[in-house]
């Protein structure tokens, strides 16, 4: 394990597993492809002002962390703000996405893996065909790829019955075995506010 957890330093490291192309049935690839192509924007929305000051707060701390991945404030900040609404939409919690695109790609947006997996947060490009129009080049676009992979992930976590440890496995194409869901899990405590 000290092997795989010294490569997440590395800014080379892109930590793709060899996710395998599922058959999926009709209902659920509707229901994926729907959830990917509303192109929605990226702008988060309040119901209140205590929800927006708790957006703010969590703002403001994330990019102070995140300043040495992403030193350019205006990238930095649409990159948070699309974390934020994409990881929401999909029911998941912004700490565990960012943890997530920590291990996978060390935040950065054209990684590729040894396996083909591409961007932030390492969409093997079957999935564009599966759920897309099978241009695997827009993967590394900020708001596609990570829209992309919390859709991906709230399926696995629901075919999972909840259970992370296992949906993260099954993310990676590592199911069962410990290591990269404790990768995410350890990465998540740097992006907890």
């Amino acid at each position: 394990m000290a092997s795989g957890l010294g490569l997440l330093s590395l800014p080379e490291a892109a930590l793709a597993g060899s996710q395998l192309e599922e058959p999926l049935v009709d209902s659920v690839r509707s229901a994926l492809s729907s959830a990917i192509s509303n192109r929605a924007p990226p702008v988060p929305e309040f119901a209140d002002t205590a929800s927006r000051t708790t957006y703010l707060h969590w703002l403001g701390l994330v990019s102070e962390r995140l300043k040495r991945q992403k030193p350019d404030a205006t990238v930095r900040l649409e990159f948070l703000q699309t974390i934020w609404y994409e990881s929401r939409r999909a029911g998941l919690e912004p700490a565990l996405v960012l943890g997530l695109v920590q291990v996978e790609s060390n935040f950065r947006k054209f990684a590729i893996s040894s396996v083909g997996a591409r961007g932030y947060m390492q969409i093997m490009p079957f999935w564009t065909r599966v759920l897309s129009d099978g241009d695997a080049g827009k993967l590394f676009h900020m708001q596609t790829n990570l829209r992309f992979g919390c859709v991906i992930l709230r399926h696995y976590l629901d075919r999972e019955k909840g259970d992370l440890f296992l949906a993260l496995g099954r993310y990676n194409g590592s199911r069962g075995r410990a290591t990269y869901p404790n990768a995410v899990f350890g990465a998540k405590k740097r992006w907890d506010v």
